[in-house]
């Protein structure tokens, strides 16, 4: 989204998009490696949970080797934000020592989602954490890095995006809401109950797709804008799935499909820009 942002402004690098990518994922990875320890570590992958079957609770890998490959992972994510920080803003400057700090919370955030003595994960605070990492800094922060500089106006997009991907993680968090009550993991939908939690899901939907369609709003009219209108459907589709599907295991597939619809959103926006 981000670089589509830029692309938008005739300043797009793809050597930023390829880093910028690249750090993503290797983020991405340690967050979930963390996630299955610190979740199988506290109790919340237990054998009554629904969704799919995690490496160390199957006993695919062992406690000691996870801990290796979080290790691993978060190292490729500071060698490769370094990198990336190298070929956009250099060594050394006051832009570089401020990115670095981003990309140090970052790899924290991941880490202590669900692993630690206290992870925040189980406090309730992965909404926030999702929208502010997912959303505001990996939007704005990849645009500064192609552009130079921020503009509030893509506060919209990055919202957007921010949000629906809060909305992946409200469905895994709906869908995993009896497990996690009895591991003590205070979730969003533990603290609220699933009928709230599904009004909250709906919430995030219908106000990260107005805020794409509020910045078109602010952008000369073309026809190209309305390319965005079909992404409605899967946010439909979705929302009605976490209305109807009550059992966990129904639910589980509409985790990914919530993922997948967050990537064609994020697609047909760039398009509607170029």
């Amino acid at each position: 989204m981000g670089s589509f942002l830029a692309a938008s402004r005739q300043q797009f690098r793809l050597d930023v998009l390829l880093w910028a990518s690249l750090t993503t994922i290797f983020l991405q990875v340690l967050s979930n490696l963390a996630n299955d320890y610190g979740d199988t570590v506290h109790g919340a992958d237990s054998e009554s949970r629904q969704g799919p079957v995690r490496a160390v609770q199957s006993g695919a890998i062992s406690i000691n080797q996870i801990k290796i490959a979080i290790g691993v992972s978060g190292a490729l994510s500071l060698l490769s934000g370094l990198l990336l920080l190298h070929i956009s803003v250099g060594l050394g400057s006051t832009v570089f020592y401020v990115f670095l700090a981003f990309g140090l919370v970052s790899i924290a955030a991941a880490y202590f989602y669900t692993a630690g003595k206290n992870p925040y994960g189980y406090a309730g605070l992965g909404d926030i954490s999702v929208l502010l990492f997912f959303g505001f800094l990996g939007v704005l922060g990849t645009y500064f890095l192609h552009t130079g500089y921020f503009e509030w106006l893509n506060m919209l997009p990055a919202l957007s995006m921010g949000l629906f991907a809060t909305a992946v993680l409200n469905v895994n968090n709906i869908r995993d809401i009896e497990s996690d009550k009895e591991a003590g993991k205070k979730s969003i939908p533990v603290r609220i109950g699933r009928k709230k939690a599904v009004v909250y899901h709906i919430l995030l939907l219908s106000i990260g797709f107005s805020a794409a369609i509020g910045y078109m709003l602010l952008l000369p009219f073309e026809y190209s804008r309305l390319v965005i209108l079909p992404a409605i459907i899967p946010l439909i589709i979705n929302a009605k799935a976490v209305i109807q599907k009550t059992n966990s295991k129904a639910l589980d597939p509409y985790l990914k499909q919530m993922a997948l619809t967050s990537l064609v959103f994020m697609l047909l926006f760039g398009i509607s820009i170029l």
